[in-house]
C-alpha cells in the first residue's frame, strides 16, 4: 500500500507539469512500444522464479508470441517504432496475466506466492518510471544547481571526470560503445544476481528474507530526496558539448569538458528546466556497488560480472560526464548505508547494526556539507583533502565488511569420532 501510494503521489505531482507520470507511463506499453524491453523480459524473469519449469516455457511461449502479433500489426499499419524497443509488450501482458491467475486459480500460500513473483516484477518496472517521475520533478522545482561547487571539490581528487573523459574519447568508439550498454543495461545485470539469489524460491516455496531488489528499490526511493537537497547535473551538461557532442548548450559554463578542469568561484547557477538534476549522489555507482556486493556470495563467474560491471559502471558514470569524482564516493557511502539499514531491520536493530547505520549516515552527510561549503578549501590542499575524502568512504567499507562479517552464521566445527574399543 505504501508503494501504490507513493506512485500515485508521482503520477499526481507529474500531471501537475502537465506530463503523464509512471502509472499513465507503464500503462501505455501495454500497447505502444516500451522504452526498455529487456527491462520487461528481465521483470518476467523474476516473476517466474515461482513457477515450476513447464509454466515458465509456457510464459515465454505466451510473451514471446503476443510480441510476434504486436510487430506484425505494425508492420501491417505501417507504425514505425521511433523510441523504445520493439519487443517486451508480451512480457508485461504475461505478468499481469499471473496477476488475474493468482486471484481466480489460486488460494492460500499458493495465491501470495504467485502474487509476491507478480510485485516484484512490477516493482522493478514501476521503480523506472518512478525515476523518470523523479528526474522530471527536479528539473521543474530546481532552477538552480550547484555544479560549480562539486567540480572545486572535485579538484582535491584529481578532476577525475575529466580524466575518464580523455581516456573514453581515446578509446574511441568500441570502448564507448561497451560502457554504453553497461550503463544503459544496469537493472538486467541486477536481475541476473536477483535471479541466482532467488534460485530456490519454486522448490522452497518462500523467498528469501533480502535480496538484491529490496536495496534496489530502497536507493531509488531515497536517493531522488538527495537530489532535491543538492541538485547537481552534472560535467558535460555544465561545463559544455564535451567529446560526445551532448551539453548543457548555452547554459553551460564553457565549453570546457573534458579537456580544461574549471578554476572559478563556486556559486549557484542557473540552469534549464529539462535537464534532470540527478548527480548526487551518483544513484548508478550506487546500484553498481550492490550489484557487486550482493554477487560476492555467487559462483565465481557471478562475482566477476558484478565486478566488471562496477568497474565500467565507474568509468562510463566518469567518462561520460554524467558524474564527478565527488558523486562516486558519496554513491559508494550512500549504497552501504542503505544495505546495512536493510541488513539491520531484517536480523532485528541491534547495537552494532545502529551504530554502523549512523557512521554511514554521518560520512554521508559530512560529505553533502563539505562539497557544499568547504570546496574551495578542498581545492586548495588536494594533498590533505583528497586522502582524506578516499578514507571516508574507505572507513565505511571497512566498518560495512567487519560488521556484516560478524553477522554471518559461523559453521559448527566438525566432530571428531569418538575412539572404539576393538575386539581382541
Amino acid at each position: 500500500m505504501a508503494s501504490l501510494g507513493f506512485l500515485v503521489t508521482l503520477e499526481i505531482a507529474a500531471r501537475h507539469y502537465g506530463l503523464p507520470g509512471p502509472i499513465s507511463n507503464q500503462a501505455r506499453e501495454l500497447i505502444f512500444p516500451p522504452k526498455s524491453g529487456p527491462l520487461l523480459y528481465a521483470s518476467m524473469a523474476l516473476m517466474m522464479v515461482v513457477l515450476t519449469w513447464r509454466q515458465r516455457l509456457i510464459a515465454i511461449g505466451v510473451a514471446i508470441g503476443i510480441d510476434v502479433a504486436f510487430l506484425l500489426v505494425r508492420w501491417a499499419v505501417d507504425a514505425r517504432t521511433t523510441e523504445g524497443h520493439p519487443f517486451g509488450n508480451g512480457a508485461l501482458w504475461v505478468v499481469l496475466g499471473y496477476a488475474v491467475i493468482a486471484f481466480t486459480r489460486r488460494v492460500g500460500r499458493e495465491r501470495l506466492l504467485l502474487l509476491k513473483g507478480v510485485g516484484l516484477a512490477l516493482l522493478l518496472v514501476a521503480g523506472r518510471k518512478t525515476g523518470d517521475a523523479w528526474l522530471l520533478i527536479t528539473s521543474k522545482t530546481r532552477p538552480a544547481v550547484l555544479d560549480q561547487y562539486v567540480a572545486t571539490a572535485d579538484h582535491a581528487l584529481g578532476d577525475p571526470s575529466w580524466l575518464a573523459g580523455r581516456i573514453v574519447r581515446a578509446s574511441g568508439p568500441i570502448g564507448a560503445h561497451v560502457l554504453d550498454f553497461v550503463y544503459i543495461q544496469l537493472a538486467v545485470a541486477a536481475v541476473v544476481v536477483t535471479l541466482y539469489q532467488l534460485r530456490h524460491v519454486a522448490v522452497e516455496r518462500r523467498f528469501p528474507r533480502h535480496h538484491l531488489v529490496r536495496t534496489f528499490l530502497a536507493i531509488g526511493l531515497v536517493g531522488p530526496a538527495i537530489y532535491m537537497i543538492f541538485p547537481v547535473v552534472g560535467p558535460i551538461f555544465a561545463y559544455g558539448p564535451g567529446a560526445f557532442g551532448t551539453g548543457g548548450g548555452h547554459w553551460a559554463v564553457a565549453n570546457l569538458w573534458p579537456d580544461t578542469p574549471p578554476v572559478n568561484a563556486p556559486h549557484p547557477m542557473a540552469f534549464d528546466r529539462l535537464t534532470p538534476r540527478n548527480c548526487m549522489p551518483s544513484l548508478h555507482t550506487a546500484w553498481a556497488t550492490a550489484i557487486f556486493i550482493h554477487s560476492r556470495k555467487g559462483p565465481r563467474i557471478l562475482q566477476f560480472g558484478g565486478a566488471f560491471w562496477l568497474v565500467a559502471t565507474l568509468g562510463a558514470t566518469l567518462g561520460f560526464g554524467y558524474h564527478y569524482g565527488a558523486d562516486i564516493i558519496a554513491g559508494v557511502v550512500f549504497t552501504l548505508t542503505i544495505e546495512a539499514a536493510l541488513r539491520t531491520l531484517e536480523r532485528g536493530w541491534d547495537r552494532s547494526g545502529i551504530r554502523l547505520v549512523a557512521y554511514g549516515s554521518a560520512v554521508f552527510a559530512a560529505l553533502l556539507v563539505s562539497y557544499r561549503y568547504l570546496p574551495t578549501v578542498m581545492a586548495a590542499h588536494p594533498w590533505i583533502f583528497g586522502p582524506l575524502l578516499i578514507l571516508a568512504m574507505l572507513s565505511v567499507i571497512y566498518g560495512y565488511v567487519r560488521t556484516t562479517n560478524l553477522w554471518e552464521p559461523k559453521a559448527a566445527p566438525a566432530q571428531r569420532p569418538e575412539p572404539q574399543p576393538e575386539l581382541v
